[in-house]
């Protein structure tokens, strides 16, 4: 006969080992269960509170803000002595409206750290692309093909100097070309500067009369009286009489800017003929009273630019 007396307690001891979760028995479970459902739920609740406490601040914001605007706007209608019409009112709260939005983003990009200065420098980037009929959103694409091109932003187009030490003669103390002068125009130094504007995409021709300081002995000028008739084609370049230097530079500018706008390929560019008489001397340097015969300083500048606004480098 087999005892069972000892059985019932290994059997109830594996029974309770069945309810148990990491140590812990079904009741147990449940209730860390419940706590951890418990915290998640407090964390939501607490996130939504604040959302709700951020909302209300706003709002309370916006709330004094718009007090703020009407008593501004009942202070300046009663500045102004008599009642608005009723269009009159709607024209003044919409621009009202407008200037409010434009502070509010005015201060929006100063809290980006976008300052007044660089939103003037954008405005005139802007300006000069318009200027040129570059579309902003082809910017970058035209800077790249001029980069391709060899040019940089830089890069300032040649002067062509022209002076009697270089073979280019006036008729002396005239403005008449010679015929080699003339014939010189018309072909080398008119395709190079044809080659600059194309270059450097440039639309005006500077013609710049320079001389020495010897004087001049005519004693009286008709260039007041003749000078844009002669611009016009209506008189011969030789009707022109100066009686000084700064006469006799622009008399000999006004000569070669008529060959040059002759020329059929500088059609469409801008010549404009200039004096700088006396003053200053080969390498951009004002004189200080050098007198003599210098073939040098007797000479035609050609410097070519863009009409429209340019960047400064």
């Amino acid at each position: 006969m087999v005892s069972t007396v000892g059985e019932s307690p290994k059997l109830e001891h594996k029974g309770y080992n069945r309810g148990l979760i990491l140590g812990l028995t079904m009741a147990e479970s449940m209730l860390l269960l419940v706590f951890c459902l418990l915290l998640v739920a407090a964390a939501m609740i607490t996130a939504e509170r604040k959302q709700r406490l951020d909302a209300e601040r706003r709002l309370v914001q916006l709330e004094e803000q718009n007090r703020e605007l009407s008593s501004q706007l009942v202070e300046m209608q009663s500045k102004l002595g008599t009642p608005l019409s009723a269009a009159d009112r709607a024209a003044f709260e919409r621009e009202w409206r407008e200037l409010v939005s434009a502070r509010q983003v005015i201060d929006q990009l100063k809290m980006n750290g976008v300052s007044p200065e660089d939103l003037a420098t954008l405005a005139a980037v802007a300006k000069v692309l318009a200027a040129n009929n570059i579309p902003l959103d082809r910017a970058a694409d035209q800077l790249e093909k001029l980069l391709q091109a060899g040019i940089k932003p830089h890069e300032w187009p040649p002067i062509i100097n022209l002076s009697e030490a270089g073979g280019y003669y006036f008729t002396s103390g005239s403005a008449e070309l010679t015929p080699a002068f003339q014939t010189k125009l018309s072909t080398s130094i008119g395709d190079q500067i044809a080659d600059n504007l194309q270059r450097y995409q440039v639309d005006v021709i500077e013609v710049i009369g320079h001389t020495d300081e010897q004087p001049i002995s005519r004693g009286t000028s008709n260039l007041d009286k003749t000078f844009i008739n002669v611009i016009g084609g209506q008189m011969p370049v030789t009707t022109l009489q100066p009686a000084d230097n700064a006469g006799l530079g622009l008399a000999r500018a006004i000569a070669v800017a008529n060959v040059l706008k002759a020329d059929p390929k500088l059609k469409g560019a801008t010549v404009l003929p200039m004096s700088a008489a006396q003053l200053v001397m080969p390498g951009d340097i004002l004189t200080t009273g050098q007198a003599g015969d210098v073939k040098e300083r007797r000479r035609i500048e050609i410097r070519v630019r863009r009409r429209a606004e340019s960047l400064q480098p």
